[in-house]
């Protein structure tokens, strides 16, 4: 019959269309492996241009045992510059525990109550606020531990001053409890439903199932989302300097001012002379911030795929 295509015809189309597909499905192969690995060449390229500003201080200039373990950080004598970072280093931990020692109780709780005792809206309203509370800019944060903490502190514990341990703690441990809420939320959620209703039968109610069943079954991604809050609080800078009162020594108490790594960085990369043993010192701080951050990281992720795998 006239002007119906040949089985050639129709044979020849469909093998037009298939070879475009398969160009097409080729393409956005390569666009999404290109996605998939442009995060490890960022942080690639960020830790190989940290790495290039402090190789000359690191290869050179430095004294380890002095960098480790001096308190002293003074780049700027004129007669003896010393690059000392214990103070910081103590600084930097006492403030992180006390948030983690805020952040942690808050956090593993609001997840619970989400992931097992809310329910409808309510779960989804406390959900939001948290994501909320997680979009407040550091800068902001370090308002408040200057307006509000400050004070409060100076009154109710008749200290000098208020830019302390126990106001940079408690600021941090706010910032970084959504994130330790969020992801400990996931991980109580992951617990097959079949635990819950196992503990049911035998006649345990919610909160035994909670405490006895879910929670021992989650813990894997539990301890990962405490440690992913302290890899967030360890590289906190705008509220840390703002609220921490930035001074250099090692605190003997949660009202001693303090001053952290990566405030340090913030307050005087700035006004350092490019390519100067200050200005390289600096950048040995943020590689051994890096550097920190990043065993962090892997942990949690360690952690978590052996959590899975056990699964």
């Amino acid at each position: 019959m006239t002007g119906q295509p040949t089985n050639a015809a129709l044979a020849e189309s469909v093998g037009d269309v298939l070879d475009a597909n398969w160009y097409i499905d080729k393409i956005f192969q390569g666009l999404m492996f290109v996605c998939g690995i442009s995060a490890i060449l960022f942080v690639l390229g960020i830790f190989a241009f940290v790495f290039a500003e402090g190789a000359g201080f690191i290869l050179k200039t430095i004294d380890w045992q002095q960098f480790l373990f001096s308190p002293r950080w003074a780049p700027t004598s004129g007669y003896n510059p010393t690059y000392g970072i214990l103070a910081l280093v103590a600084g930097t931990a006492s403030i992180t525990l006390l948030a983690m020692a805020v952040s942690v109780p808050l956090s593993l709780g609001a997840a619970i109550y989400i992931a097992e005792f809310a329910k409808g809206r309510t779960r989804e309203l406390l959900k939001v606020l948290i994501e909320l509370l997680a979009a407040i800019p550091s800068v902001v944060w370090g308002f408040i531990g200057l307006a509000i903490m400050n004070p409060w502190i100076i009154k109710t514990f008749d200290v000098p001053i208020g830019l302390n341990i126990l106001n940079c703690g408690i600021i941090l441990g706010l910032m970084a409890a959504p994130i330790i809420t969020s992801i400990a939320e996931d991980a109580l959620k992951a617990v097959p439903d079949t635990y819950r209703e196992a503990a049911a039968a035998l006649g345990a109610n919610r909160w035994q199932t909670t405490i006895r069943v879910v929670l021992p079954a989650a813990k894997n991604g539990l301890l990962a989302a405490v440690l992913l809050g302290v890899g967030r609080g360890f590289g906190e800078t705008m509220a840390v300097l703002m609220a921490s009162g930035h001074s250099i020594n090692i605190p003997e108490s949660i009202f001693d001012s303090v001053r952290a790594l990566t405030a340090t960085i913030a307050a005087e990369l700035g006004e350092t002379a490019v390519g100067s043993d200050h200005y390289q010192a600096l950048f040995t701080i943020g590689i051994f911030l890096f550097t920190i951050t990043f065993i962090i990281n892997m942990t949690a992720d360690w952690i978590v795929r052996g959590s899975k795998k056990k699964g």
